[in-house]
């Protein structure tokens, strides 16, 4: 039974000028959807054989439902696509990454240059013996050598998994231990707001419970105050590349092998695991990349996104460098030293393309256009926006302080297990505020109930894909039962776990989650998680969190919070719980607010019931509570 959100669904559209369709690598979309729909295998095709494969695929497809191959027989090696292509080419001495670091320095690298320092990395990572199909946890602040050692496993066949800077010891362990990691890199520190935040000390908490760890490579940046290294397991990562050869054959990998496996929060218990192949990913983020974001060779891309969460996966590294761009890399934060940081840095790199996190817009909002309009913007030409919905204020701001009226505004949903793009309003297209768009060419994605049956226009309903797509999840790492409940939930379709609406014309506006998962700054923070930190302190007896709306964040996270019977409420107490969530997961999971409660509403199976804490908070009503345990 589909529900009515009562959503205002306005009827203002905006129209880019002509020349950015004139100009697109799509043109029509229309036209671009009916050539996918009439020959979906046809249509990857033309797009995989843009890439370079060392043996050519068979078939491009298999789908077995649930489960789906890609380019079957092809082999490939995504670097070899990111790098040689582009150094054997034209593109040889063109820039490839700017980094720009807190205090201004800077760095940048030439294709030939990334190209030589992925191939010492490679190297480096073999004499500590890794090789094809090794996971390797990589948890480091945004720094060039982040991206090279994503890189350089993918060189050498090794799995990566990144972790988030911000995340504590206890989140960091258990992927580790979820991947079973050969090898971490981490750096000793990230530098935040003029401040050295140190990291060292979580990977040697991190790993005293992590068998697989053989060593820790160490980048260290403070260099006037070097931290030791332990060297029975750690190695200084540049005594790692020391002396080895800049030249390293790209291993040969089956289009279905794993690249790489990222943690994303999970409604209830671990972190799900979700694994990425070689051939379908490639495919995805360089097709996404190309036509969504309409890349230029002349272009200077900026996505603000940390590689440490998949936005910088696809479109920080993998799909930019597919298509041989530009790409700027920071580590500053987007109000420091002043709010004007990000839009001087636009103006002094060029910035064409600038894709960011309606978090970020909102705070812009918040501190005014005063900052925007001190620097030249000109250079812009297309904006984006990622990780949760673009709220209708927002993206009239976007659109007329920071792109001037005239810059396309991608508003993007995708995720963790969709690996790309697979809804926005692509350039050229009228633009709807509040509303990503449709579904792209390649993707078949609808609002339906929770039987599958397509929702009338202007009534909420499920988000779902009901079609295979390259870029899919392979599966749960060490987990494919969870896998398949993606399938499983609503029948025939990939269940996204978002709630939706689509309006007459086709275009779809995102209203949030349906589960138990909690998006803080662009952040998926699982309910689970959090309130296992919480019970993990000595005075909690039992928890439950949600998510309040936050003008700023979208949402902030409450706690109600049962205490053991030997402890009492108090202002240290949760002081005390806010430090202990911040340690245990990492300041991104901690708490806006804790209310400390005697009972907590369960089903009748003991099961919370968040939403009627929610609906309580917000003054709403909880719907249908039958199953509320009196």
């Amino acid at each position: 039974m589909a529900e009515d959100f009562n959503v205002k669904l306005t009827d203002k559209y905006y129209t880019p000028d002509p020349s950015y369709r004139q100009n697109s690598w799509v043109g029509d979309y229309n036209k671009a959807y009916a050539e996918f729909k009439n020959d979906p295998d046809g249509f990857w095709d033309r797009i995989a054989r843009d890439l370079h494969w060392f043996t050519r695929y068979d078939k491009v497809k298999e789908w077995n439902f649930p489960h789906a191959r890609w380019f079957i027989g092809g082999k490939t090696n995504i670097t070899y696509n990111c790098l040689d292509r582009h150094v054997m080419g034209p593109r040889r001495n063109k820039v490839a990454l700017i980094w720009k670091g807190e205090d201004d320095s800077e760095r940048i690298y030439t294709y030939r240059q990334l190209y030589r320092e992925v191939m010492k990395v490679a190297n480096g990572l073999k004499k500590l013996g890794v090789s094809r199909g090794d996971r390797v946890c990589i948890y480091m602040p945004m720094v060039p050598e982040q991206i090279i050692s994503m890189l350089a496993c993918a060189r050498i066949g090794a799995v990566h998994s990144v972790v988030f800077g911000g995340f504590g010891a206890a989140a960091l362990n258990s992927r580790i231990t979820g991947a079973g990691a050969k090898v971490v890199i981490t750096a000793d520190v990230t530098f935040r707001r003029g401040k050295s935040i140190p990291l060292k000390h979580i990977i040697e908490e991190a790993i005293i419970n992590a068998p697989t760890v053989e060593h820790v490579v160490v980048l260290r940046r403070e260099l006037h105050q070097p931290v030791e290294i332990h060297r029975e397991m750690e190695t200084d990562f540049y005594d790692l590349i020391k002396d080895v050869s800049p030249d390293c054959e790209p291993e040969v990998m089956d289009a279905e092998d794993p690249l790489f496996i990222l943690y994303t929060s999970g409604s209830t218990g671990a972190p799900k695991g979700i694994v990425h192949s070689c051939g379908g990913y490639m495919v995805g983020v360089y097709y996404t990349t190309k036509n969504v974001f309409d890349i230029k060779d002349h272009d200077v891309y900026w996505c603000t996104a940390d590689p440490g969460w998949i936005t910088g996966h696809s479109y920080v590294v993998y799909g930019p460098l597919l298509m041989g761009a530009t790409i700027v890399v920071t580590e500053n934060t987007p109000d420091y030293p002043d709010p004007g940081a990000y839009w001087r840095m636009v103006e002094e790199f060029g910035v064409t393309i600038f894709y960011t996190a309606p978090t970020a817009i909102r705070m812009f909002m918040k501190l005014g256009e005063e900052w925007p309009d001190k620097s030249n913007l000109s250079s812009l030409r297309i904006l984006g926006s990622v990780g949760e919905p673009l709220n209708a204020e927002a993206f009239e701001w976007f659109y007329r302080v920071i792109g001037k009226n005239r810059c396309p505004i991608l508003d993007t949903w995708w995720q963790t297990e969709t690996g790309m793009h697979m809804i926005t309003t692509m350039i050229g297209e009228p633009m709807m505020p509040g509303f990503a768009g449709k579904p792209i060419p390649g993707v078949v994605a609808d609002v339906v109930d929770k039987d599958g049956k397509p929702v009338p226009p202007g009534t909420g309903g499920f988000l779902a894909i009901s079609e295979p797509w390259p870029s899919m999840l392979r599966t749960v790492y060490n987990d494919d039962e969870r896998y398949k409940k993606y399938w499983n939930t609503i029948p025939g379709f990939y269940a996204v776990g978002d709630l939706a609406v689509k309006n007459k014309d086709g275009y779809i506006m995102v209203l949030g989650r349906s589960d138990d998962l909690i998006v803080v700054a662009g952040h998926n923070i699982g309910t689970a998680e959090v309130e296992s930190a919480l019970v993990s302190h000595k005075s909690v007896a039992e928890s439950a969190v949600i998510g309040k709306p936050d003008a700023v964040k979208g949402n902030v996270i409450k706690a109600f919070v049962i205490l053991r019977n030997d402890h009492a409420p108090s202002d240290k107490l949760k002081n005390e719980l806010l430090y202990h969530v911040r340690i245990t997961l990492g300041p991104i999971a901690m708490p806006s607010e804790i209310e400390f409660v005697t009972t907590l509403p369960k089903t009748r199976s003991g099961k919370i019931m968040r939403r009627v804490l929610k609906a309580k908070e917000m003054g709403i009503d909880p719907g249908d509570i039958s199953t509320l345990d009196e």
